[in-house]
């Protein structure tokens, strides 16, 4: 076993500070089409080639796709006529647009939203609230509001949720056999990824997205399809207007939006509405009991710092949120995966 005197302290707290510079090589060749260009091409190119294709310079794209090289994010063969790029597996799979898992989206909110928060993270820590007014101008109050703020920004957003859901929805849908619940309500259901995925793994169920009307409105317009009939929509804000009955409520990545009395709240409605018999399933990033950890939610509540009123939470702190709220027979699946599943019976 290592000993703490085998670490290289220096080196791990070097790469520790630097550490924003290998999200923003991978933003940067994302956003400028480079992995999409060498899917599209069919062959490895050359640094230049790629420049002249994407109209960037060519010192720039060759110091790029280096150290997209050194991210294993793209493979380089030296020959005769000089250095020839070609993706890897992962990036074709991930990081191009037009693949069903592609995380370019997701990559592109992070790029284009997230960072421009972050980088008022003192402020956020002094204050305990979120940076959208320094960031955008925006009025901090109504955290949606902010990053609904144009059409073009809800989309951005509501297809990089989607892309999340692409890779890991059937993980937490599958943590709990839910065949049962035939009646289905996903709060909060934005582009409607996971009420596919549910209809998906669970054919004989029926998926409402219950979302604000504009929310909905896009859904409709650029992600569900109208040949699927097992997905309906409800509009509304399910703060302020009534939530229907329903046999299960899903609400993924929705507490951890808001503050404990908000939660409560939200809660107490869905307990009312909810069937006898029925439930309700959160789909959360869960921290360990002591947080100590995972690294990964850790910094995810961090961000709810910076961009939302709310916080990641353990299994025990949702546990008793679902208490307070009437629930009984909680169970909690980690899936080992980034989100894990608590359902609480009614």
């Amino acid at each position: 076993m290592s000993s703490t005197e085998d670490l290289d302290y220096p080196q791990i707290i070097l790469q520790y500070s630097s550490g924003f510079l290998v999200s923003k090589v991978m933003f940067t060749a994302c956003e400028l089409g480079v992995f999409d260009l060498l899917l599209e091409s069919g062959e490895p190119l050359s640094s230049d080639a790629i420049a002249m294709h994407l109209g960037t310079s060519t010192t720039g794209m060759e110091r790029l796709l280096d150290a997209c090289v050194g991210l294993k994010l793209l493979t380089v063969e030296l020959t005769q006529e000089g250095a020839l790029y070609r993706n890897t597996e992962i990036s074709n799979i991930y990081l191009t647009k037009s693949s069903p898992k592609s995380q370019y989206h997701i990559m592109m909110y992070y790029s284009n939203a997230v960072y421009l928060c972050w980088h008022y993270l003192a402020d956020a820590v002094r204050e305990g609230r979120n940076q959208y007014e320094r960031a955008f101008g925006i009025s901090s109050k109504d955290p949606f509001g902010a990053m609904y703020r144009s059409e073009e920004e809800m989309l951005k957003f509501m297809a990089g949720q989607n892309s999340v859901w692409s890779i890991c929805g059937r993980d937490v849908l599958a943590a709990f056999d839910l065949s049962p619940f035939s009646q289905i309500y996903d709060l909060g259901g934005g582009g409607g990824a996971l009420a596919q995925e549910c209809v998906s793994l669970y054919p004989n169920s029926t998926v409402t997205i219950y979302d604000l009307s504009e929310v909905v409105k896009m859904a409709k317009e650029q992600f569900v399809p109208p040949e699927e009939h097992r997905i309906a929509f409800h509009e509304g804000d399910f703060f302020n207007d009534s939530i229907p009955e329903a046999e299960l409520y899903i609400l993924s990545k929705i507490l951890h939006d808001w503050d404990d009395d908000k939660c409560r709240q939200l809660l107490a409605k869905v307990y009312k509405a909810c069937k006898p018999g029925g439930g309700v399933l959160l789909v959360e990033s869960l921290l360990n009991e002591d947080k100590s950890g995972p690294l990964d939610t850790q910094l995810y509540s961090m961000n709810m710092l910076v961009q939302t009123e709310g916080k990641e939470r353990t299994a025990r702190e949702y546990s008793k949120l679902l208490e307070a709220a009437g629930f009984g027979e909680i169970q909690v699946k980690r899936t080992g995966k980034l989100y894990d599943a608590v359902l609480g019976k009614k």
